[in-house]
């Protein structure tokens, strides 16, 4: 799918703010017109409205409700049309999908303080993939995939272990001054 700089994204402070990753993670996603989407972790609402732009029956989900608030107003800004709601992952979920898209928090954190942050991935900044694995048998249609912005910053030997049992193809790839990401393409 192709970054479109004309989708205009209003952000807010509590709310995490489109970057690299997210660019990275639209231009790495290819969907198809009526592709069934989940996007959990829908912060702004970039990646989602570039899924219903491109065709896509897309839910978006976040925990945050200041992030619910802003998906659904630069949804309207922008005629997307999606399902927008506050949900902790599944927990408010009983469809299944095509295509999960998450992009999870990443970034190790050490100081307990930041394990709240919209960015803290928890120790090794692999925590967030754990809890989106524990469900996602469950929310995934046959031959469905599931697609993640994962950073060189996280512990990457407990990244190999959380996906060992899993078919992982690197779809993006971005090396930035102080970190690679790459948008990981899970199947079952």
């Amino acid at each position: 799918m192709r970054y479109d700089p004309n989708i205009r994204i209003e952000e807010h402070d509590e709310v995490y703010s489109p970057d690299d990753d997210s660019i990275l993670l639209i231009e790495s996603l290819d969907v198809r017109d009526g592709e069934q989407i989940l996007e959990i972790g829908c912060g702004s609402g970039i990646v989602a409205i570039h899924c219903a732009k491109n065709g896509a029956e897309v839910d978006a989900v976040d925990i945050n409700p200041a992030a619910v608030a802003m998906t659904r107003k630069n949804a309207a800004a922008n005629g997307a049309y999606m399902d927008i709601r506050l949900s902790d992952l599944y927990a408010d979920i009983d469809s299944c999908y095509d295509t999960i898209v998450f992009n999870l928090p990443y970034l190790p954190v050490n100081d307990p303080g930041d394990l709240g942050k919209a960015w803290s991935g928890g120790v090794g900044g692999v925590e967030p993939l754990q809890k989106l694995l524990n469900g996602v048998r469950d929310r995934l249609l046959p031959r469905g995939r599931f697609v993640i912005v994962v950073s060189s910053l996280m512990d990457q030997g407990r990244l190999d272990e959380v996906l060992a049992d899993y078919d992982v193809s690197v779809i993006g790839e971005k090396d930035l001054f102080y970190e690679t990401l790459k948008v990981l393409e899970i199947r079952l």
